[in-house]
């Protein structure tokens, strides 16, 4: 984009002040790579300092049946599987005697499967592990669970407290713009949706992640769109811990058909453009390592990121989709990526509480 020196030194002052506009912040995802990383990484910085932080977690996908029809997905019906209640504990106990502190567990959406059932899940780990940290169900599955069961989702998410839930990841997200979401994901809940279970969360004290799956047939605007309107309901909830930005991965699924994503230098502004806008709002930007590859997640460190995510153990939903990555990065494989980089690695629990 050309652009003389004093426009872009105004966009720059304004996005420190946090008070770019939506045509402001298009303007400055356009400017020369090197200037939009080199004011990322400086947010990163004044915001979080050197640390690249990470989690030892588990994944735990329970299902891979699903009555969605989402156009991205490679999931839904691989192995047609569904893991019994000792095969989750059993996951569990596995995560938990390799140092996990938390369980992430997220599953496609079972035909008939109401609140009751995913409240048997929480409270099984919860009374054999009463100290793991659960991460589970998607705004899409609050409203699954609810729909089935006959009752308001805000209920749903209060007895899901109740029986040992302690955060929520912000996926279904997609792009939060129900012109794109009527193309790739029909029969998913709205934009306006996902704002009100995740805001509902919020508010009574569950947080959670926000994501943006960018990178297929979404224009810039709608990126930019979509972050704003994550830090618009941060600023109103401070519920977020963190923003990941996902890649779409476009092997095996029918929107794979007609999007490639470019990947590249339009990976890193995502997430530099990321950091920029949340600045002041959300503190933490993950990069995703089974997405994005090791060596885009090391050069992500330069654009604005300050975390690597978690060690997975067991990852299916992206691998189905085409990624390379693998399933698990080890504690030592996470520190040496960080250290080559020339960041300082800190292990965090799910909360972004340090803990080595």
């Amino acid at each position: 984009m050309m652009m003389d020196s004093r426009e872009k030194d105004e966009l720059i002052d304004n996005a420190w002040r946090g008070e770019l506009e939506r045509k402001d912040a298009i303007d400055l995802y356009r400017i020369y790579p090197l200037e939009l990383f080199e004011l990322a990484d400086s947010m990163r910085r004044e915001t979080v300092g050197e640390y690249i932080t990470y989690v030892v977690n588990r994944n735990i996908n329970f299902t891979d049946l699903c009555i969605g029809d989402c156009a991205f997905c490679a999931f839904r019906g691989r192995e047609g599987y569904i893991l019994s209640m000792e095969e989750i504990l059993e996951k569990t106990r596995d995560a938990v005697g390799r140092g996990a502190t938390e369980v992430c567990i997220q599953g496609g959406l079972l035909e008939g499967m109401k609140l009751e059932d995913y409240c048997t899940i929480t409270e099984r780990i919860k009374d054999e592990f009463p100290k793991i940290h659960i991460h589970a169900f998607s705004p899409m599955e609050i409203y699954h669970m609810a729909k089935n069961s006959k009752i308001d989702t805000i209920y749903a998410l209060k007895e899901l407290k109740k029986s040992g839930l302690n955060s929520m990841p912000g996926t279904a997200a997609e792009i939060l713009v129900n012109r794109i979401r009527e193309k790739i994901c029909p029969h998913k809940l709205s934009s306006e949706e996902w704002e009100r279970i995740v805001k509902e969360a919020h508010g009574i004290g569950i947080p959670s992640t926000a994501t943006i799956m960018y990178g297929h047939i979404e224009t810039l605007e709608d990126r930019i769109d979509h972050i704003l309107m994550i830090r618009r309901i941060q600023e109103e909830t401070n519920g977020f811990t963190e923003f990941i930005p996902l890649p779409f991965m476009c092997e095996n699924n029918e929107l794979g058909k007609i999007a490639r994503r470019r990947g590249g230098i339009d990976d890193l502004r995502v997430h530099a453009i990321a950091r920029i806008l949340l600045y002041g709002a959300v503190d933490n930007i993950q990069a995703s390592w089974v997405k994005l590859g090791l060596e885009m997640v090391q050069l992500s460190f330069l654009c604005g990121v300050n975390d690597l995510g978690g060690t997975l153990m067991e990852e299916k939903i992206s691998k189905s989709s085409g990624s390379k990555a693998g399933e698990y990065l080890s504690p030592e494989e996470m520190e040496a990526m960080i250290i080559d980089a020339g960041r300082i690695p800190k292990r965090r629990d799910t909360l972004y509480n340090i803990i080595i």
